[in-house]
């Protein structure tokens, strides 16, 4: 009697355990096949939308900007505006950290084939970031604007001197500032302790004094600083233009530029950096090539527009048929060139870079008269000269 009562208990013990095993068994299964269902959703393609999948991207060019407080982003946004044709042509600008991450973005990431960065990060990739043959395999399609040197700082700083030692933003790593700033201090002869921070945060810390200053490379004006009333009175230091005449141009900061930081009837000298719209050097019988080629083509052939409301100011500064030194152009750009010249033989060519040198040699230790005779001759360049 006591063995049957035995039997029957680890009967009902194992068949509930059985069933409890059976019913977590068939949860897992329903999961499972629950979890198989949705990894194996019908692609475009199976669809039935392939022809749309290959037509929407057969025309993409991918272009490598900056960030939303600086102007790489902005003339990227508005390159796309101009450029884009529906199906025929689709820019796409991405937000980027800047100048160096652009080229390495050219070289690494698929689908960028265009990005905008400065002229002097070469010495960059020649001296910290070793990258070999870097000239041969990115190349530029034109000139861009100036960026500005701006060297922010809290009231208390009257000079570069007053820095020493001290917190200064040099914005994220590869912006156009983490690669200017470090030129800067060192022909300056100052050490800092470099802080590499959003510049939009570092503004804010320099309101509690966690930073003393920070450097951004942008044209003027600049958004970070235009959208803050500067109710912390700060303000911008001079930088001496005689010690970096090899690598950059002079320019200046007035209260047009920045009320509230500069005040009305004050020049604040400065110096600016050669942006580029710099391509990869693609292969002509690679399908980036085409595509690279056609924004070429619709890049110069649309150029007029960019001359117009509500396009950044600076786009008129821009002469396409400028040379960048140290770099090559692209070759295609470089045909589209030899193309327009007949169109356009009554207009000179100039090159931005020498028309400043010889503006620099008229008027030695003025940068701002400089700028202003270098101002006067873009406006002379567009004037009809009779035959």
């Amino acid at each position: 009697m006591f063995r049957a009562a035995f039997f029957l208990c680890c009967l009902a013990t194992t068949l509930g355990s059985s069933g409890t095993s059976f019913a977590q068994s068939s949860r897992t299964d329903v999961r499972v096949a629950e979890v198989k269902s949705v990894a194996r959703a019908p692609t475009a393609a199976a669809s039935g939308d392939g022809n749309t999948v290959a037509k929407i991207n057969n025309w993409t060019v991918g272009l490598a900007a900056g960030l939303p407080e600086g102007t790489f982003l902005r003339f990227g946004a508005e390159i796309a505006r101009n450029l884009n044709d529906g199906d025929e042509l689709r820019v796409l600008p991405v937000v980027t950290p800047g100048a160096t991450e652009n080229v390495k973005d050219l070289l690494f990431l698929k689908g960028i084939d265009i990005g905008i960065t400065h002229a002097d990060v070469f010495e960059h990739f020649r001296t910290v970031e070793k990258i070999p043959n870097i000239e041969t395999r990115v190349n530029y399609i034109s000139e861009m604007y100036i960026s500005e040197l701006h060297v922010l700082v809290r009231p208390e700083i009257s000079s570069f001197k007053d820095l020493e030692g001290k917190k200064v933003s040099f914005h994220t790593p590869g912006a156009g500032p983490s690669v200017t700033a470090p030129i800067l201090f060192q022909r300056l002869g100052i050490k800092v302790e470099p802080v590499f921070i959003n510049n939009a945060i570092a503004y804010e810390s320099m309101k509690t004094g966690e930073i003393v200053a920070l450097i951004h490379t942008v044209g003027k004006p600049n958004d970070l600083f235009t959208k803050n009333k500067n109710d912390a009175s700060f303000k911008f230091l001079p930088v001496p233009f005689e010690k970096f005449a090899d690598l950059y141009v002079p320019s200046q900061f007035t209260a047009e530029d920045y009320p509230g930081y500069v005040k009305p009837g004050e020049v604040v000298e400065t110096i600016g950096v050669q942006a580029v719209l710099a391509v990869y050097n693609w292969p002509q019988e690679s399908d980036r090539f085409r595509r690279v080629s056609r924004f070429i083509d619709y890049y110069f052939d649309r150029f007029d527009k960019f001359h117009q409301r509500p396009y950044h100011p600076k786009w008129k500064s821009i002469n396409l048929a400028a040379k960048v030194p140290g770099w090559t152009r692209y070759w295609v750009a470089e045909e589209k060139l030899k193309k327009m010249a007949p169109a356009d033989a009554t207009a000179p060519t100039i090159d931005a870079q020498l028309a400043r040198q010889q503006a620099s040699r008229a008027a030695p230790l003025n940068p701002a008269e400089q700028e202003r005779l270098f101002q006067r001759f873009l406006e002379w360049s567009k004037t009809p000269k009779q035959q």
